[in-house]
């Protein structure tokens, strides 16, 4: 997939100047994004038929914050080696990260139509080698994180100045591999790695302290050797504080407490829209309220 040159080069100004400003000033710009993403997420998951878009909708503003406001990134050289790295563990939300790649410029906007169509390369889950902006393949839930602490110690051997950034879902702290990097990030010192949970508090079918306790999650994560900010994960300002470079030389662990379904007032906080496809007129109506 090749690039839009024309959004890529918007994105390259209006990024860099989205880094520079402080968290206040960038908010609203950032929240003007989010809801464009959104609107892509929707019609996307309608088009394809398939997706998940509670968790794409939970998840958009923290994508769009690290992606547009915080990361150093080029959609025309994807693979320059001193770029930052961003990761999405919770690879079943690909529609939202393809959303916000695509308005970065890494591709087209008018690609998303081929979601998961037969030989796409949006397959359901990112895959590397096929899209640009994707550093890694994940969906099976608990190997994102991992691949991330790899990318994070490897700049650190090399004495390189790039930074990660790894989103997780809340459900996905279940897996034991996840902990196992959250140890191994701690023992290295690895204060370039920050990782976000999207703290939406619902998985596939129950809310996570139905399927196994998660609570205190915080404190789980401050006993293994990170830097805790717990913050409103639908809240610019406090994501793009949040993503700031640790403070005590420890990995930063981000609690991003959000609404599944954000947005969208008949799909908030409800699990049926894990992975429920909208109808057109539930498409309609989400697009009005979003609109508003």
């Amino acid at each position: 997939m090749r690039p839009d040159e024309s959004a890529a080069d918007t994105y390259g100004q209006r990024s860099a100047r989205l880094r520079a400003a402080s968290p206040a000033e960038a908010a609203a710009e950032l929240a003007e994004i989010s809801t464009s993403v959104r609107r892509d997420i929707l019609t996307t998951i309608q088009s394809a038929g398939m997706g998940h878009v509670g968790g794409d909708l939970s998840v958009t503003d923290l994508l769009v914050t690290a992606l547009w406001g915080t990361l150093r990134l080029d959609p025309t050289t994807p693979d320059t080696p001193q770029r930052d790295r961003f990761v999405l563990s919770k690879g079943h939300c690909a529609a939202a990260l393809y959303s916000t790649l695509a308005s970065c410029g890494f591709f087209p906007r008018a690609r998303l139509s081929e979601f998961m169509a037969p030989l796409s390369p949006l397959n359901g889950h990112p895959a590397r080698l096929k899209v640009p902006g994707v550093e890694t393949n994940t969906g099976p839930l608990g190997h994102g994180f991992p691949v991330a602490t790899g990318c994070a110690l490897g700049a650190q051997l090399r004495g390189e100045t790039w930074r990660t950034i790894v989103v997780l879902g809340d459900g996905e702290m279940q897996e034991g591999s996840n902990w196992e990097a959250a140890m191994t990030a701690a023992h290295y010192k690895l204060a370039n790695l920050t990782a976000v949970v999207d703290r939406n508090r619902l998985q596939q079918g129950a809310r996570t302290e139905d399927t196994k306790t998660l609570e205190p999650l915080a404190e789980k994560w401050a006993s293994f050797g990170w830097e805790v900010r717990v913050i409103d994960g639908h809240d610019h300002r406090a994501i793009k504080e949040a993503y700031a470079a640790s403070t005590t030389g420890r990995p930063v662990a981000v609690i991003a407490n959000t609404v599944k379904g954000k947005g969208v007032s008949f799909m908030e906080d409800r699990v049926e829209w894990h992975h429920k496809v909208p109808t057109d007129e539930q498409v309609r109506l989400a697009l009005e309220e979003l609109n508003r």
